[in-house]
């Protein structure tokens, strides 16, 4: 389906510095592109006006949330008016495009990505260079698809994207599972449901529907059966071979976000021209901070693929190799308000840093260990945690967590740029056990503001592949990294690690309680200090100040923890990604612990009136999961599809 008349919005584009005038562009909304088995995929395109005479590099962004959805679109307005074709696909069986999706980043998927791309080099259109961006999947899209080489990419953009699906993404973190598990799967069960829109496909919907809903599974047991990092993880993950990745590599990612951490990894282990850069953004793109300062960043991008794609010298690469926004206050502190701060650049990488060592004593945090070691007890308190409800925080929904001192006062805690990293002894009395580590600046008036943080099962300190039970009473040494980061923590203001067994809701409780004994004064904290430097540079890109959007925090902002009930269970209901949560709990019982979520997900078309409903229930023994996944699917008031999935699921070492 082609729009004869060319694209009036494309002319928003404004003239910017270092990029050439904004030019018309058309938009084709349909064209099927066969893959090697006969699937056709359904693309929209955006092609520059004279690009038949003058053909054009193109841009891949290679998601399955909908080639007409507008917010999905913006990228069009940025590289189309500027010689740039941008290319909208939907994946193998999400919206009009054939086929079933049948789950996350599968091979069948970045197989279709190469064919896609090599369809792409061959158009009459297009000079036969291709790149790909996206945030999110359309980052980890972006990573997986390099690194199985097709010669016309010659370039990506990775926003807020991970390099380990196990480690990074929304299903566990340092080994414990998340409640962003099952949130996300509420999400992408509602994905695979959805039938093609028949304006586009015409008749056919209804058997390509058909042959969706026929393939339904339940994708939340799927994830929560593979516990530890296996085969099915290391499927889309490139850590397990960085120099399969030939071409360059531009990386992004914001310090409220926790796809952060493949920054500094790829930045050290990347043998092809790289560069990074960190906003004090949560997850999304630059243009759409919020917090902010955000960042225009079409004027980056369109310079990246001029460079890679054009054959144009656009100096990208004479610029340092990584930029970061240095916060001098945490966004929680000041919101709804741009973070206070400056930009910091690094010439080469890993930075010049010195590293500070800080040891957790029993008076607090000191610069040299106390005299004789101590010991402090840290037991598990199962509704601790109400602080950090969040695993990912998004652009367009912020939920930032807010004072932590409701949940410093329950914790073991220690007063005093890169990876901060806790060196810790201790001993559990349990086999299974994990430890989370807040790290807190502290003003004066009392209020804790979270920096960064991190989270490990125990049971996993020497591996995610192959974790080992602890022993009961024995000493243990290990690390605890915590999130990336740039931070200057004022003058006059004090450090804080807060240390706890829980972090709940945020992650599953412990099959037992707990009593972890920290070792004062074998304990420590690093900090990698960066030295003051004076080349740091401000990013050549206009700056996007006072983007504000409505908060989210609801009662997080009153700093006070949930009240238990007559029962004394604690329970905490919320919205969030378009899904009513639950969680609930009683304190010293760990497997009372309860998480529920529904989403519904509605279409209307002419013609086509569908209604999706998902939902879960997770429980627990001390030896296993009782998780039940439902998906129902109506059409007008007829229900023709409806899933019930109960299963008992062994917990392992989790």
């Amino acid at each position: 389906m082609l729009s004869s008349a060319l694209v009036a919005e494309a002319l928003r584009a404004q003239t910017l510095p270092g990029l050439p005038e904004p030019q018309r562009y058309r938009t084709i909304d349909l064209t099927w592109v066969p893959m090697k088995d006969g699937v056709r995929i359904a693309v929209r395109m955006w092609l520059p006006e004279g690009a038949d005479q003058r053909p054009v590099p193109a841009v891949i962004e290679y998601i399955p949330y909908g080639r007409m959805t507008e917010w999905t679109t913006a990228a069009a307005a940025m590289l189309a008016p500027h010689g740039i074709a941008f290319v909208l696909p939907d994946i193998r069986g999400s919206g009009d495009s054939e086929g079933v999706l049948q789950g996350e980043y599968t091979q069948q998927q970045i197989e279709d990505g190469v064919t896609l791309i090599e369809w792409l080099a061959r158009q009459p259109w297009c000079n036969g260079n291709v790149g790909l961006r996206g945030v999110s999947w359309g980052g980890f899209a972006a990573l997986q698809i390099a690194a199985m080489r097709p010669a016309p990419l010659k370039a990506i953009m990775a926003h807020c994207a991970t390099d380990n699906r196990y480690s990074d993404d929304a299903h566990y973190a340092g080994g414990v599972l998340l409640s962003e598990n099952f949130e996300w799967g509420l999400m992408f069960q509602t994905l695979t449901a959805l039938p093609p829109d028949p304006a586009f496909v015409g008749k056919r919907w209804r058997e390509m529907w058909k042959q969706r809903l026929d393939a339904l599974m339940p994708v939340i047991t799927a994830w929560t059966r593979h516990q530890r990092y296996d085969s099915f993880w290391r499927q889309g993950s490139v850590q397990t071979d960085y120099s399969q990745i030939s071409c360059p590599v531009y990386m992004i990612g914001g310090q409220l976000d926790p796809y952060r951490d493949f920054l500094p990894r790829l930045l050290t282990s990347l043998k092809v021209p790289h560069k990074a850069l960190m906003g004090p953004w949560p997850h999304g793109y630059p243009y759409e901070a919020a917090p902010g300062p955000g960042l225009d960043w079409a004027v980056e991008e369109v310079r990246w693929w001029r460079q890679w794609l054009m054959g144009e010298e656009t100096g990208i690469l004479r610029e340092p190799i990584f930029r970061a926004y240095l916060n001098t206050r945490t966004p929680s502190e000041v919101w709804p308000s741009d973070v206070p701060g400056k930009w910091v650049s690094e010439d080469r990488w890993p930075p010049r840093t010195q590293t500070l060592t800080l040891f957790l004593n029993d008076e607090g945090l000191g610069a040299r260990s106390q005299p004789e070691l101590g010991v402090r007890i840290v037991n598990s308190q199962e509704t601790l945690g109400y602080a950090k409800q969040s695993w990912c925080v998004f652009s367009f929904e912020p939920e930032l967590p807010p004072d932590q001192s409701v949940d410093d006062r329950r914790s073991c805690v220690f007063d005093i740029l890169g990876n901060p990293t806790v060196h810790i002894r201790l001993s559990s009395n349990q086999p299974v056990a994990r430890i989370a580590f807040r790290l807190n600046e502290v003003t004066p008036d009392g209020r804790s503001w979270n920096v960064t943080w991190g989270l490990l099962n125990l049971t996993h300190r020497t591996s995610h592949t192959d974790p080992t039970p602890l022993r009961p009473g024995q000493e243990y040494e290990l690390e605890v990294s915590c999130y990336f980061t740039a931070h200057e923590f004022k003058k006059g203001n004090r450090i804080r690690v807060s240390v706890s067994e829980s972090l709940w809701p945020l992650a599953w409780p412990s099959p037992k309680p707990v009593e972890l004994k920290l070792v004062t004064g074998a304990s420590k904290l690093t900090l990698p200090i960066r030295a003051r430097e004076d080349h740091d540079q401000t990013p050549p890109i206009p700056i996007i100040q006072g983007r504000q959007a409505k908060t989210n925090l609801g009662r997080l902002s009153t700093g006070s923890p949930p009240v238990p009930g007559d029962d004394g269970v604690v329970t905490i209901d919320r919205s969030r990604l378009g899904a009513r949560l639950s969680a609930s709990i009683r304190e010293g019982q760990p497997n009372s612990c309860l998480w529920t979520g529904e989403r519904e997900t509605t279409m209307k078309r002419d013609g086509i009136d569908v209604k999706i409903m998902a939902s879960f229930r997770l429980a627990s023994t001390r030896t296993h999961f009782q998780l039940t996944e439902t998906l129902s699917v109506q059409e007008g008031q007829t229900i023709i599809a409806n899933h019930n999935w109960t299963n008992e699921i062994k917990r392992d070492l989790m």
